[in-house]
Parts: structure tokens; C-alpha cells; sequence
């Protein structure tokens, strides 16, 4: 590693150690079911859902490391689908925190329903100025 980067990737601040956890809990609702434009495939908690609300879990760490002047910007998320929710029923997810390196934080989790084990997977999310955020979304522009 070159000396000069030293800086920059002790930018973020981080009150946590490898393995701490954040949970949250949610009900699965009927809007969270799986169904496209087609029409519902299965009256149970969406893989698409389950993302979202994975995602959610594991930012609940970078909402402790941002600053004012930073917002998180998600850079991938993996999910394995074991096991179905139904609607009604109240999944508890576990994010446990992987690694810090600069201004990424990447996050495991598990989803359980008691205990069942409904899902498991990671995420990726960079934790960026404002500003820079700002930047790169109006560098897109309208362009079709």
C-alpha cells in the first residue's frame, strides 16, 4: 500500500470491531409479496423485499460511522433465499459487520423467521461526501 493513500482510508470513523452485530426486526406486509406485472407468483415475502429490508440491516452501521456531510451509497447485495415468510409473519435479520477498509463497509447477514433461517447473505456500501454523491448522480444527466 502506498504511503500517500494512508489518508484516505482512514477517513471514516468507525466506533465498531469485526463481528459486531445490528438488528432489525419487521413484519412481512401483502405489499411485499413476490408478484411482477404478470401477477403474483407467490403469496410470500419477496426475494426483492428481503433485499431491501437486508440492506436496511446492515445500514444501520453506516448510519452510526457517516457524518453530516456523508450519505451511504449501496454497492451490491447477495441474497440466498432458503427458506419462505409468510405474510404476517415477523423476520428478524442480523447484520454482522465483515470489514472497514477506507470508506466501504461490508456487512453479512441472516434472516430468520423464530428459528428458521429464511435468508443469508452480504452487502457492500461506500460512505461518500454528499457533495461527491451529488456530483456523480448530475454527471448523469438526461441523456436517453
Amino acid at each position: 500500500m502506498q504511503l500517500a493513500l494512508l489518508p484516505y482510508l482512514c477517513a471514516v470513523k468507525n466506533p465498531f470491531v469485526r463481528g459486531d452485530i445490528r438488528q432489525y426486526s419487521k413484519i412481512v406486509e401483502d405489499t411485499e409479496i413476490a408478484e411482477f406485472p404478470s401477477g403474483t407468483v407467490h403469496p410470500v415475502y419477496s426475494t426483492f423485499s428481503l433485499a431491501r429490508d437486508a440492506e436496511w440491516s446492515t445500514r444501520l452501521f453506516v448510519l452510526e460511522m457517516k457524518e453530516v456531510d456523508e450519505e451511504g451509497i449501496g454497492t451490491f447485495v447477495e441474497v440466498r433465499h432458503h427458506s419462505p415468510a409468510l405474510v404476517g409473519m415477523e423476520v428478524i435479520f442480523t447484520a454482522k459487520l465483515e470489514s472497514v477498509l477506507g470508506h466501504e463497509v461490508i456487512c453479512s447477514f441472516e434472516a430468520h423467521v423464530e428459528e428458521r433461517l429464511i435468508a443469508t447473505g452480504r452487502t457492500g456500501q461506500k460512505i461518500l461526501k454528499k457533495e461527491k454523491v451529488e456530483r456523480l448522480f448530475g454527471s448523469l444527466g438526461t441523456e436517453v
